[in-house]
């Protein structure tokens, strides 16, 4: 018989969207257990793969226009053009840290408890227009292309691994596949909520207009 799963629920429930989607990719302990063997493989390499990652973005203008826009939390000085921005600039160093910070936590956490699942959650949001001040407001397209670069970036760590072994390499390898669907799961989550939203209040403006004509006639 098949388990009932609430399609509401999901929407607004991050613990039960978190459950059905471990059940359906069979994410389970092991798999934390294995992201956390590979963390101390990974965190000599954190700094370079940092950089490596904003190298890049910053290789297309569509994505390095993005940089422009100043991270909450940073109070550093701001360039206006691209020009006068490098992977270097004092925004960008802080940036490269937040995704050190990022990287770090998902492969030590060893407790995926609600906060750690909101902490995910946030991640997307803020790439959104949703999280208010702290907005983003990034293209899903260049999302759905930096997390599959990122899996890459990982995934060559691993194979390039000589002390792992290739039962335990197999273990990290599907759990980082598993990982990546959830947190592109939780940005789409957002991204939809976004557009859903837009769409709404984009109707409600064309009523509002047609209203308004009649009344004009």
């Amino acid at each position: 018989m098949a388990e009932h799963i609430d399609g509401n629920r999901l929407q607004l429930d991050l613990r039960y969207r978190f459950d059905y989607l471990s059940k359906f990719l069979n994410f389970t302990s092991d798999d934390i257990a294995m992201l956390n063997t590979f963390a101390p493989i990974v965190f000599p390499l954190i700094p370079v793969l940092s950089d490596t990652v904003y190298r890049k973005l910053f290789s297309f203008d569509i994505t390095k226009e993005y940089f422009l826009v100043r991270n909450e939390g940073f109070e550093g000085f701001m360039p206006r053009k691209q020009c006068g921005l490098t992977v270097d600039s004092a925004q960008m160093v802080f940036r490269k840290d937040m995704l050190s910070v990022y990287l770090k936590r998902i492969l030590t956490q060893g407790d995926w408890n609600d906060t750690f699942l909101q902490y995910l959650s946030q991640v997307g949001k803020m790439h959104t227009n949703q999280a208010g001040s702290g907005s983003i407001n990034v293209d899903y397209i260049h999302i759905n292309a930096l997390l599959g670069y990122l899996e890459h970036l990982l995934i060559d760590v691993l194979c390039n691994a000589d002390s792992t072994d290739e039962k335990t390499k197999r273990g990290i390898l599907m759990a980082i596949n598993k990982f990546f669907w959830i947190q592109n799961d939780f940005f789409t989550m957002h991204y939809l909520l976004s557009l859903k939203n837009n769409f709404t209040a984009n109707s409600t403006k064309l009523e509002t207009t047609k209203s308004s004509k009649c009344c004009w006639l």
